[in-house]
């Protein structure tokens, strides 16, 4: 069985290979565009092969706006909203409680609202009523009057609703973009471009996207605009709300959605959005500048922050509490309203962080007697995890895994005996290799419903099939994963060199910028740099490092790991694995890099290995030269052992061979401890009981000192005399 607390080594690989024909293009594609040979092989990486593919990415042609008439059923859907907002009657936008569906939501109820619609919004509760459309909603709804239910990112699986709608007089039109099964509701329209008649070229919208095509088509259909006003229209009111729901439903930065997610930043980069501006201002981390009493550093608006600092604030409230204090947000006017409404979302975000680590503490002690070498899926339940933060939860064992992960709550069920009966709801998400929705959809006769992503999903299944669920999805797993798929692997860009890290190269990568799903941050591999220095920041969480060539340094910064995690040292010299950023500190713009993993050179892990190899050859009798610097003297037992003796009193009873060599590699007394030699440090302490010596793992050795008030005899060593015996004279 793995244990899931190793630090797994992660697989480096090229996205591209090293080839004249690549070169070649490569060479064309920066010719063409005028742009530097990095970033026109970051385009080919991407998949934008050629000048005219590459062009359209860099500057975003208008082009890449699909006709949003293509999609199916969207004709039927403008007419049924037309005929609504003629008529007065009562529209209701019903959507999910995540990010996508919140944004959804805002975006469509504040366009209809545009058209002096009568109209209403309704999210379920995630505790009560959990995922998608149900009759007990579509009640609630029709007591409200309402005529016409549109969904916006969900519905695509409502068959039964959207009939027991129809039989109350309720209208449907559905708008959704997750993956169809073979039947649809019959709907007045479904409009989802994964629909398997669905035209549409670009199917990879979020659901805030389908709304957007929605509306744009709506300006163009019925107030006669051009494709290109309607959509500069519709860009102009809600491209910050399209750009958030995008970003954080992860889908790919790309064609359509790289336009809308450009766009999207610019507006809320200077929003006039009351909402957004107060869930920034309350979201912006207090500094030591801001303390003493300065202006606050304005935040930087990337997809980045969106994803990490403001989606999660959103998707809080759907999580923890209800997904209606997010709508109220954006749909506020009033600032000081807006300020009470994003702090109170700030303060649901630690709550929820706070019920993650618990949940993520519980998981992993179930994990550790979870055999998954035999079942690659890790299905987990609980009775009483949160609904709202187990797909998070998911997320990480996901990653750390590198295994699909569901974990399964049975929390809200009324009777305080488990039983067969008691209905659980799971968050799954999967790895590049297992589309998840497949897998369910295998498993679906051992469940209530589910429906999703290829990489993320929801389900619904009943206690007493969880273990056919369990074993069933495990068997499909087996059958379609490899070994190769369950290993971390790391995509880089290419390998640079250490002269090619300049302002000018990091400043030209942000041509790539929005960065995202299918456009990511730009990885790169540098070899053989030397650590000029290492230390820890922040109490140690992450540390800062000094690469160099050995005549000028570089700032890079390695987050989440601590120096002592690292297992290298000053003189080391190592491969890094890193994104190049620019540095703004004092008005002076500095290159960086952020380190994505960092490990032992691979010409330094040779040279190791060929001293390894050299010492076992010693070790077994062969002759060596006074060069091979392979016999300690009693300074070099003694430094030894002043340094073990520093490590204990600092509460450490533990050095790796390679901590030991680096305190050594150009000291300042002159004493120089190599491989060999220390190999041979440590079977003498050992022979000679100098030192209580184990060896814990490779290389890494957990001792204890005895203080003794005479001298220890060297000569007494047996091993020191016969390698004297090995000396070539």
């Amino acid at each position: 069985m793995q244990n899931q607390n190793e630090k797994k080594e992660k697989n480096w690989i090229l996205k591209s290979a090293d080839t004249p024909e690549i070169a070649e293009k490569v060479s064309k594609i920066a010719s063409a565009l005028g742009i530097n040979p990095v970033v026109a092989r970051l385009l080919y990486n991407r998949g934008y092969e050629d000048e005219t593919a590459a062009k359209s990415f860099i500057y975003m042609e208008s082009e890449m706006l699909s006709d949003p008439f293509k999609m199916k059923d969207i004709e039927a859907a403008i007419d049924g909203i037309k005929d609504a907002v003629s008529r007065g009657e009562k529209i209701t936008v019903y959507g999910d409680y995540d990010v996508d569906g919140v944004t959804s939501v805002c975006t469509l109820y504040l366009y209809l609202k545009s058209l002096g619609a009568n109209v209403e919004y309704y999210i379920p509760n995630r505790a009560g009523e959990g995922y998608g459309v149900s009759t007990q909603a579509i009640d609630a709804i029709k007591e409200n009057g309402t005529g016409l239910i549109i969904t916006v990112d969900t519905g695509t699986t409502a068959i039964d609703e959207v009939e027991y709608a129809k039989s109350l007089g309720i209208s449907f039109i559905v708008t959704d973009h997750h993956e169809c099964h073979a039947a649809l509701p019959e709907a007045m329209a479904v409009v989802n471009p994964r629909r398997a008649d669905c035209d549409y070229p670009f199917k990879e919208l979020a659901g805030v996207g389908v709304v957007f095509k929605l509306i744009c088509a709506y300006e163009e259909h019925v107030f006669g605009k051009s494709r290109i006003d309607a959509a500069k229209k519709i860009f102009s009111e809600y491209a910050d709300l399209v750009a958030i729901g995008t970003i954080a439903d992860v889908m790919p930065i790309k064609e359509e959605n790289r336009i809308i997610v450009k766009y999207g930043l610019n507006m809320i980069e200077r929003t006039s959005r009351v909402g957004l501006a107060a869930l920034i201002e309350a979201s912006s981390a207090k500094t030591e500048v801001q303390r003493t009493g300065a202006r606050k550093k304005k935040a930087k608006i990337t997809s980045g922050y969106i994803g990490y600092t403001i989606a999660p604030r959103i998707n809080a409230a759907g999580r923890i509490k209800t997904a209606s204090m997010a709508v109220e947000l954006f749909l506020c006017e009033d600032k000081e309203r807006a300020l009470v409404i994003a702090e109170e979302l700030c303060r649901t975000n630690k709550e929820r962080q706070s019920e993650e680590n618990k949940i993520m503490q519980e998981a992993y002690k179930k994990i550790e007697k979870y055999d998954i070498d035999e079942n690659p899926v890790i299905v987990l339940d609980a009775d009483d995890w949160h609904h709202g933060v187990i797909g998070i939860v998911a997320s990480r064992i996901t990653e750390k895994c590198v295994r699909p992960a569901i974990l399964v709550s049975f929390e809200g069920n009324e009777s305080d005996t488990p039983s067969p009966d008691d209905i659980g709801k799971g968050s799954g998400r999967s790895i590049k290799g297992m589309n998840l929705v497949d897998a369910l959809c295998h498993c679906g006769d051992h469940l209530v419903k589910f429906g999703g992503h290829e990489l993320a999903a929801g389900l619904s299944v009943t206690r007493g099939e969880l273990d056919n669920f369990r074993r069933l999805i495990n068997e499909y797993a087996r059958s379609i994963l490899t070994e190769k798929d369950m290993v971390q692997t790391v995509e880089a860009d290419c390998v640079l060199d250490f002269s090619e890290l300049n302002l000018s190269l990091a400043k030209s990568i942000q041509l790539l910028e929005p960065y995202g799903v299918s456009n990511p941050i730009p990885v790169f591999i540098m070899r053989g740099v030397t650590v000029a220095e290492i230390s820890g920041i922040s109490d140690g969480k992450h540390t800062r490092l000094a690469l160099g060539n050995g005549r000028y340094n570089i700032s890079a910064m390695y987050f989440s790991n601590s120096p002592e995690s690292l297992g290298i040292y000053v003189g080391d010299k190592v491969d890094v694995l890193f994104n190049l950023d620019i540095n703004e500190w004092g008005g002076r713009e500095n290159v960086q890099l952020i380190v994505r993993d960092l490990k032992p050179s691979v010409q330094e892990a040779e040279e190791t290995r060929a001293l390894r190899e050299r010492f076992e050859e010693i070790k077994n009798g062969a002759p060596f030269t006074a060069e091979e610097n392979v016999l300690p003297s009693r300074d070099d037992f003694a430094a030894v052992y002043r340094f073990m003796l520093a490590t204990l009193r600092s509460g450490s009873d533990t050095l790796t061979h390679r901590k030991i060599i680096s305190k050594f590699r150009n000291s300042d007394d002159g004493v120089e401890i190599g491989y060999v030699k220390l190999k041979v440090i440590v079977m003498v302490m050992k022979e000679l009981n100098i030192a209580n010596i184990e060896d814990v793992s490779d290389e890494v050795y957990r001792f204890n000192i005895q203080y003794k008030t005479t001298k220890t005899e060297l000569e007494k060593s047996t091993l020191l005399r016969r390698l004297r015996s090995q000396l070539i004279r």
